[in-house]
């Protein structure tokens, strides 16, 4: 077990025996360089890393041992930066090599630059040096699914269109800076009072008559920004500016037909046709039967023995039944192993699914409750009473891996890095589990030698 045995060696040092966390992932990176190759694409490019010149840049590998670092610590930007100069095993994880810290902001252009197509190939491959060393065996799996929030406040038609107008108005202002013949009206003290009335107003009618006066103001902030959009400018920056009204102007009105035909019409829009933010625009809204109604996006995971083996983060809200055999396939494929047993709850249960499974070769298939005269396959009850007590530790790796790694709610913008950081917690959580099954079998080593 060359991890395990170069691990022990780097533990005698004073720095990682008290991180082992840190000093497991070095020991990985120094041993596997294909990880910091696999992000080499997405940070930067196929341009080569110059030996020449001042190094005011971070190297690929100290990019990717400081979002890791990031990530296992719970830190941001700014925090990173600061613990650069502040700890000393920072410094060492990350290879400063007694040059000045780099600046946050370095750290998020590059590090956000890598995509969540390289994040899951990242985590596959750490889960194969993990199976390597007898860590996982991937001999069980199991899915299932959790949600995380996006980073908006709880949307009502009547904050939508108050939010539309606001940031109307701040755009319209640095508009003004860059034309100077620009005029506008600032409707938003009158729309903000009107935006409180309706938050504290209960009755139908009253509710009825202060949207009426929301959607004039609305309409008249509207054609404003229409108008301004037609102005001429040849600066980048006005330009710029108008690109961003236009993406606005667009959203206004989608907002305004929605609360349109809800609040004045009293029509019941569909979901499909709603909007939950206009700042994460990705947002989804996620009903799972009597539980709250969570405005984010669902995200499965499935797990083996120990580990996270597969992560992704859904558009829309698919049921379970539609995502079992796509995890399935995905965990084959990566791994080229064929689960022996497969422990699911009843949210996956269907006829399809079990043949589905059966057809891949897994022999113990069960899931948690059956529907109609559907029957687990297995071969003993005993082990279907096992596999059913072994899937709810699921539950407690989505607890961990959400209030451990901070992913109730994703703080990351866009859709994209939506995912990414999704991922990044999957990958550190996997680090930390892998952490306390090496330092298991260090302490059963020491006890062997002392025998």
């Amino acid at each position: 077990m060359n991890l395990f045995n170069n691990l022990v060696l780097k533990f005698e040092q004073a720095d990682w025996s008290k991180n082992p966390e840190l000093g497991l992932i070095d020991t990985i990176l120094e041993k596997n360089p294909e990880i910091i190759k696999l992000m080499k694409n997405d940070i930067v490019g196929k341009e080569k890393e110059s030996i020449f010149g001042r190094k005011d840049v971070p190297t690929v590998e100290q990019i990717v041992r400081a979002a890791i670092f990031k990530e296992m610590r719970g830190l941001d930007y700014r925090e990173l930066e600061y613990a650069q100069s502040d700890s000393r095993i920072c410094a060492n994880f990350i290879k400063l090599d007694e040059r000045k810290p780099f600046c946050f902001q370095m750290f998020q252009k590059y590090i956000s630059k890598i995509n969540k197509e390289t994040l899951k190939k990242t985590l596959v491959l750490i889960n194969k040096i993990a199976i390597e060393e007898g860590f996982e065996t991937l001999q069980k799996v199991s899915q299932d699914t959790t949600t995380v929030k996006s980073n908006i406040h709880h949307p009502t038609n009547n904050s939508l269109v108050w939010d539309c107008i606001r940031k109307s108005k701040r755009l319209m202002e640095q508009l003004k800076e860059e034309i100077r013949t620009l005029n506008f009206i600032n409707y938003t003290k009158s729309a903000k009072r009107t935006y409180y009335k309706i938050n504290v107003t209960k009755g139908t009618d009253k509710r009825h008559d202060l949207f009426c006066k929301q959607l004039i103001l609305f309409t008249k902030v509207i054609n404003q920004t229409s108008n301004a959009i037609k102005k001429k400018s040849t600066s980048l920056k006005s330009t710029l500016i108008k690109i961003e009204l236009r993406k606005l102007l667009e959203l206004m009105n989608q907002v305004y037909d929605i609360a349109y035909r809800k609040e004045i019409n009293g029509e019941n829009v569909p979901n499909d046709a709603k909007l939950f933010s206009i700042f994460e625009l990705h947002t989804d809204i996620i009903v799972k039967g009597q539980r709250e109604v969570t405005f984010g996006h669902k995200v499965s995971i499935a797990t083996g023995v120990n580990l996270i083996v597969d992560c992704s983060v859904e558009k829309g809200n698919p049921s379970d039944v539609k995502l079992f055999p796509k995890i399935l396939d995905r965990i084959i494929d990566n791994y080229e192993i064929i689960p022996r047993d497969s422990a699911t709850d009843g949210g996956y249960a269907s006829k399809e699914n079990l043949d589905y499974a059966k057809n891949k070769g897994i022999v113990n298939i069960v899931f948690n409750k059956v529907v109609g005269s559907m029957q687990n396959i297995v071969s003993s009850l005993n082990i279907e009473t096992r596999l059913k007590k072994w899937r709810s530790t699921i539950e407690a790796v989505i607890s961990n891996l959400k209030r451990g790694f901070n992913i109730s709610k994703c703080n990351w913008k866009g859709w994209e890095h939506f995912q990414s950081k999704v991922l990044w917690s999957a990958i550190a959580y996997n680090f930390r589990v892998l952490t306390a099954l090496v330092l298991q079998e260090l302490k059963v080593g020491l006890k062997c030698n002392n025998i």
